[in-house]
């Protein structure tokens, strides 16, 4: 186990797309992190029923998308190429399906790298069915059983890196969102999400170890992205959904410290923290994942990114050709200008990377917390704590701290009520208890027994009586 105390990257100058200080490389000989950033495309079928009598269809439509996507990489003369095949819940639920897509996305990617030089890796990530049961038991049953041999069975058919959206600790933070509870979005994040985290990430890394895939990362998608996409529809504040953002970091950082090494998922915009605190490389995503969901940080979002996702697109006909094919267009292009400043030298780079974040910071707190010097400054004091509660609750301190300075010195603007949100979100947080134990007791009468099973997160409610 890893315990991170300090950043690996404290020099803003070291703080950059495409340089990680322990780069990765892929068996196809890609080096991520060590000063090219590549494109990393995810698809998924069009709106279609996944069942036996459609596999047929399924696997066609895997070996048109990799089939375009491959030949327009060689064509764009693209520098290589990772694919991320997220499962949709059939093919975790029966996992000889997904690994099934597994083999012909491993197959096709071989083959172009044999014919035509193509470097490529693929990223696999099962779907976190424990939660098709509610309330969630995450320990056991079929569902655990399924998505533990959906993790070995894709290993095994040529993932060469392995991920999740876990989801622990959803079934609290849901309503935490909605309500505006810190304390208890605290409780979600800092005990159950990071508890399951751990119990979650020991499989996976002994999946990938024993079969020669990487342990990449997790994602807190199901809170921040959450918060991010309800906050864009106007439903929550957007200086809570940047609360969040922070607060998710500790959770994410699990992973890391059972033995994750990147590169991190596209969808964890808490990826920049992660990279900050652990050194490894991190794929991201921002205008070009639009295809999937809309955001405030499409620029921001690429400021000390190794790869450049698009989140997901299904496989659909646009005038330009299949949506997949699109994409990684746009992908290769964007990355494509990140190399260039990269070889004008580390001046061009950074000026780069500040343009990305200048062209969103002004507009919304949920960039703000992305900028480079104010991500290396958080992530030191929430690192510089000992346990994930405490690290949960120091960065819904300091974040919110933040955002008051920031807003003040008229860094960004706010909208209707977003100010008096700031005011009331921070005494939330300066009044958490100091310890996991004073929180527990705090939240546990305000928790529905019967949406979350306490018990498959080790709290012992007799000791809280």
């Amino acid at each position: 186990m890893n315990t991170y105390r300090e950043l690996a990257i404290k020099d803003i100058d070291a703080f950059v797309f495409g340089q990680a200080p322990h780069p990765l490389t892929t068996r196809s000989g890609m080096v991520i992190g060590g000063g090219t950033v590549y494109p990393e495309l995810n698809f998924t079928l069009p709106p279609m029923h996944i069942e036996a009598d459609t596999l047929p269809e399924v696997r066609a439509q895997y070996t048109e998308m990799i089939e375009g996507v491959c030949a327009r990489a060689v064509e764009l003369s693209a520098p290589g190429l990772v694919v991320e095949f997220e499962l949709l819940p059939p093919m975790t639920l029966v996992p000889e399906w997904g690994a099934e897509v597994t083999h012909i996305l491993r197959n096709t990617l071989d083959r172009y790298a044999r014919s035509d030089g193509l470097k490529s890796a693929l990223r696999v990530t099962p779907n976190d069915i424990r939660e098709h049961e509610r309330p969630p038991i995450q320990r056991s049953g079929h569902l655990w059983e399924n998505m533990v041999r959906s993790f070995e069975l894709n290993a095994q058919a040529g993932a060469d890196f392995l991920s999740i959206e876990s989801t622990g600790g959803k079934e609290v933070h849901d309503e935490a969102i909605i309500n505006a509870d810190l304390p208890a979005a605290t409780f979600a994040l800092g005990v159950l999400a990071s508890r399951d985290m751990a119990w979650l990430w020991d499989m996976i890394v002994d999946v990938g170890n024993r079969n020669g895939a990487i342990p990449a990362g997790d994602t807190a998608c199901g809170f921040g992205n959450t918060a991010m996409v309800l906050a864009e529809k106007r439903y929550i504040p957007r200086v809570w959904a940047a609360a969040i953002r922070v607060m998710t970091v500790a959770r994410s950082l699990v992973a890391h410290e059972r033995g994750a090494v990147g590169p991190g998922k596209d969808c964890a915009y808490e990826n920049p923290y992660l990279k900050a605190i652990t050194g490894y490389p991190m794929s991201g995503e921002g205008a070009e994942s639009a295809c999937a969901h809309l955001s405030p940080v499409g620029n921001i979002a690429r400021v000390a990114t190794d790869l450049w996702s698009n989140e997901s697109v299904q496989n659909v006909k646009l005038l330009g050709g299949m949506t997949p094919t699109i994409s990684l267009e746009q992908l290769v292009y964007a990355a494509r200008l990140m190399n260039t400043a990269t070889a004008h030298g580390p001046a061009s780079a950074r000026t780069l990377r500040d343009w990305f974040a200048e062209t969103d910071v002004p507009f919304d707190p949920q960039a703000y917390v992305l900028r480079p010097d104010v991500v290396l400054k958080l992530a030191a004091q929430i690192v510089a704590e000992p346990t994930a509660y405490r690290r949960v609750r120091r960065a819904a301190i300091a974040a919110l701290e933040a955002l008051r300075g920031a807003y003040a010195s008229k860094e960004f603007q706010l909208h209707g009520r977003e100010s008096a949100w700031l005011n009331s979100l921070s005494a939330q947080a300066d009044d958490l208890p100091e310890t996991e134990e004073q929180l527990i007791e705090q939240v546990l009468p305000q928790i529905d027994r019967e949406k979350v099973r306490l018990d498959q997160y080790e709290i012992d409610e007799k000791m809280f009586a």
